[in-house]
This record gives structure tokens, C-alpha cells and sequence, in this order.
């Protein structure tokens, strides 16, 4: 399998892109940056092609902020990267984030993976709750998550996944961390790693793309309260993916 690597960065940024930059010279796999999308940028007709007011009224609990459409939108641009190349699937990373010293040994170990997987996710928080488990090399274990975790900062994508995820989510309503989470929309199968290839610097706690979010309104708080009760139930009652064997 032929897997690829795109890190994503505001061109603002140019101590992050460096950073990055350094990190992936190490790697085994061709890298290059993906210039993050300002949303402000872009034409009001491609706006209404990526985001939908009417989904996100139904499907979250308060408007996106531009800076979460525009998280959204170059990760979907990624995603189509990769169906416009000859790769079978490619690695997104954030570009606050610190690839650990066997990244390039889980990468190999996920390109040897023999059944279908849509998403592979590269980091994780220090307890994660598992529904199964199987050795992956290097180290490390091939997880089924108990609930998908919200961290999109570092993952793998495969041909299939982005096909699913570009034919469903677009136009998108939710925050594409939350959007993922509700993988039994889509029939998504997300995997995970532990322990993680990927962490968070210091950079990811100070955001570059949107400013800290207000208060709720007590409305707001109830829309949040019955999303996450629509989590839950469809978490219960979903046939979770299965896990691969090879």
C-alpha cells in the first residue's frame, strides 16, 4: 500500500510549518504541506458547497465558527488530494502536533493491514476506552474504540474512507472532530493505535484558527445535551466495524 503524508498550515504560520517541516524529514514517506483554507478566502458559492446552515442547525447545537469551517474544509480538500493521486491512503496531521520516534514503523505496520479500513487514528488521549484489540507491530496495538474519540489532529485515511466521508459529509454541519464521531452515520470503520504514534505540542493549546468559544445559552445547552444523547444511543445500537485481523 502506497500511503502518503500532508500536514496542514496557515501560511500565517510559519514557525509551525517549520517545525513540522524538521519533524518530517525523518520520515519514510513522501510529506509536503497543505496550505490551510482561510474561510473568509473563499467565494460565497464555495462556501455554500462545503457548509450547510440547514445541517447545522439539525445536527449540532450552536452556528460553526469560521475557523472550524475552515478546519473542516482543508481537511476535506486533503481528502480529495488523496483521491487525485495514485496513493491507497494518506497520513493528515495538524501542524501543532509531535510525531514520536516509530512513527514510520506504524506507518509500514498500518500499510500491511490486508482487510478494508476507512480511518486510522494517530493519537490519542492517555486512556482510551477499548472494545477490542489485536497486535499491530512495533509496539503497538490495533484498538476498536468503546466511542470514537473527537482528536483529529493526526490520522490515516484510506481511498475508501475518503469516498465515504466526501460523498456523506459534504456539505458538512458539525465540526469535522465531531463530525467523525458520529461514524454509524456513514457506516465509517475508525480505528485507532495505542499507544499513540502522534502527541499534541505545546502549540495546540493556543489555536490559530478560531478564538475561544462564549458562554452557552440555556438553548444551546439543550441542543448539546440531546447531541450527545443521539451519540450515545447510536453508539448503542450501531454494529461497530470490525476490527481487522491481518
Amino acid at each position: 500500500m502506497k500511503i502518503i503524508v500532508n500536514f496542514i498550515n496557515l501560511e500565517k504560520d510559519v514557525e509551525r510549518c517549520k517545525r513540522m517541516q524538521a519533524q518530517l524529514e525523518n520520515i519514510d514517506f513522501p510529506a509536503e504541506k497543505f496550505s490551510a483554507i482561510w474561510w473568509n478566502d473563499l467565494a460565497s458559492a464555495a462556501q455554500d458547497s462545503l457548509f450547510c446552515t440547514k445541517k447545522n442547525i439539525l445536527q449540532y447545537y450552536k452556528p460553526l465558527a469560521n475557523g472550524e469551517k475552515g478546519c473542516y474544509a482543508s481537511h476535506i480538500s486533503v481528502w480529495r488530494r488523496l483521491l487525485a493521486s495514485d496513493a491507497q491512503a494518506i497520513v493528515v496531521l495538524e501542524d501543532d502536533v509531535r510525531l514520536h520516534s516509530d512513527f514510520s514503523e506504524v506507518i509500514h505496520a498500518l500499510a500491511q493491514i490486508e482487510q478494508p479500513w476507512d480511518m486510522i487514528k494517530l493519537v490519542g488521549r492517555s486512556q482510551e476506552k477499548v472494545r477490542a484489540q489485536r497486535p499491530l507491530g512495533a509496539g503497538h496495538m490495533l484498538i476498536q474504540y468503546t466511542r470514537v474519540p473527537s482528536l483529529t489532529a493526526a490520522y490515516v485515511i484510506s481511498r475508501v474512507g475518503a469516498e465515504k466521508l466526501l460523498r456523506t459529509r459534504v456539505p458538512f454541519g458539525r465540526p469535522v472532530d465531531v463530525d467523525l464521531r458520529f461514524w454509524f452515520e456513514n457506516d465509517l470503520h475508525i480505528f485507532g493505535i495505542l499507544p499513540a504514534a502522534v502527541s499534541l505540542d505545546d502549540t495546540s493549546e493556543v489555536s490559530s484558527i478560531w478564538q475561544q468559544r462564549s458562554g452557552l445559552t440555556w438553548q444551546q445547552r439543550w441542543r448539546k445535551f440531546r447531541m450527545k444523547l443521539q451519540l450515545a444511543w447510536g453508539n448503542a445500537r450501531a454494529q461497530p466495524p470490525q476490527l481487522p485481523l491481518h
